[in-house]
């Protein structure tokens, strides 16, 4: 039988849109998401717990796209930037990602000072910012943010930690009425130490405790010997800090060379969770100092936590030491991670299943829908985010933060007590340089 040319065209031109279709949905099928990765990976910032957060970011992505991708079928392709541990070029290469690269979503941040202006950026861009590590409660506050998100915790539950520690523990441990015991409250005068300084001052004073001394500087200072001195003067029990590294490591230093003496010191997370980094100077010194932050995901005791949490936080501290060789695994890996295992795994799939795609609209209303119950994620907090038209939208309402005690060469949990793995050492022991 033979076929007329019409119905070989006819034939042809059926072949030609099938094979058009299937391309077509083996394209969408493929398709491959984008995500900005804007860590400081030089400067001063870096080794204060950015690299750590961009490494656990990087290894969530690894673990994602190892199992095919988002959903089992996209893959995530990070595209890296360098903010220099400078907000301007924070802003800069936020732009460039938007502009040029053409990603809809920016993941990472971990200053504040970077957050807080990037924020409004690409808030007004309807881009999705995506924060991991950068507390500040300034961030969000009565900005009605519909594009930016946060499952990290904020820096006014600093305070709150801070408050309820020295209250719980100021007669049992100190022999002293909360009332009695003086505060001292030194931080670098940035979004982050401005908002750690002023929420601790708030619940210290709500705690009925005595706040004598409330002190900010640069962070890039060349001398804190002044702030030494002023606190010698103030004679605190108790001294709260929130700064960064380098300043740190020189208040450090000032600080036993002046002679300061203090019952404990907190500090607030970045450059005090750097464990490894502060003791390669320090040594034994710092044995028994507190800091406040997000806990380290491997201090959970995983039979608390949602089936399969357990097993993920060991891949990951597996993984933070192999490409580390890292003996303690920071608290800002686990935030990286985390947050960005949140995005990867809670809410792009959502995105692309219920709201038709990985465009900002249909990730802001995923987002929105994430309702994990504490105990759901590695660092044992939930997630849900404010709504718009609350005082902080976008901003988990869920988060927690712990107490932890630098145990000789690991970290204990030691607040809150229903979950702690020590008991405090408070006050300093005899033994340490700087104990009253």
């Amino acid at each position: 039988m033979r076929t007329s040319r019409r119905t070989l065209l006819k034939n042809s031109a059926a072949a030609a849109a099938v094979l058009s279709l299937d391309w077509t949905c083996a394209q969408a099928q493929a398709e491959t998401v984008r995500i900005g990765m804007v860590y400081d990976l030089t400067g001063p910032f870096a080794a204060g717990g950015s690299v750590a957060s961009s490494i656990g970011a990087q290894i969530a992505v690894d673990l994602v796209n190892e199992k095919g991708g988002i959903g089992g079928k996209h893959k995530v392709a990070p595209v890296s930037a360098d903010s220099q541990s400078k907000p301007e070029v924070a802003i800069n290469e936020a732009v460039r990602l938007i502009d040029q690269e053409k990603v809809d979503i920016i993941n990472g941040v971990y200053a504040s000072s970077h957050a807080v202006p990037l924020a409004a950026k690409v808030e007004q861009q309807k881009k999705i910012l995506w924060i991991t590590t950068a507390v500040s409660t300034a961030v969000f506050k009565d900005k009605n943010l519909q594009y930016v998100f946060r499952a990290q915790i904020h820096s006014d539950q600093y305070g709150q930690a801070f408050a309820g520690f020295l209250t719980e523990h100021a007669k049992a441990k100190l022999g002293m009425e909360p009332k009695d015991v003086k505060v001292a409250l030194i931080h670098e005068d940035g979004p982050y130490g401005v908002g750690v300084a002023a929420a601790d001052e708030a619940y210290c004073k709500e705690a009925g405790l005595q706040v004598v001394m409330k002190e900010g500087y640069s962070a890039s200072a060349p001398d804190l010997g002044i702030l030494v001195t002023k606190l010698k003067r103030a004679r605190a029990d108790v001294i709260s800090h929130a700064g960064y590294n380098p300043d740190i490591t020189l208040f450090l230093r000032q600080a036993r060379e002046n002679g300061l003496k203090f019952k404990m010191l907190f500090g607030a997370g970045a450059g005090y969770s750097q464990l490894d980094k502060l003791r390669e100077t320090f040594g034994a010194d710092i044995d028994n100092f507190c800091n406040i932050d997000p806990v380290p995901a491997q201090l959970l005791d995983a039979s608390k936590l949602a089936p399969g949490i357990g097993d993920l936080t060991k891949t990951m501290v597996a993984r933070y030491k192999q490409k580390t060789n890292a003996t303690d695994v920071p608290p800002h890996c686990s935030m990286g991670f985390n947050q960005t295992w949140i995005l990867l795994n809670n809410v792009l799939p959502v995105a692309k299943d219920k709201y038709g795609g990985f465009d900002p609209e249909a990730i802001r209303k995923a987002a929105l829908d994430v309702d994990i119950p504490a105990g759901g994620t590695i660092q044992g907090y939930g997630v849900k985010f404010f709504r718009p038209g609350t005082p902080l939208s976008g901003q988990n309402e869920r988060s927690t933060p712990v107490v932890m005690q630098n145990a000789g060469q690991h970290i204990s949990v030691v607040w809150p007590t229903n979950i702690r793995t020590q008991d405090p050492v408070f006050p300093l022991p005899k033994s340490s340089v700087y104990a009253s």
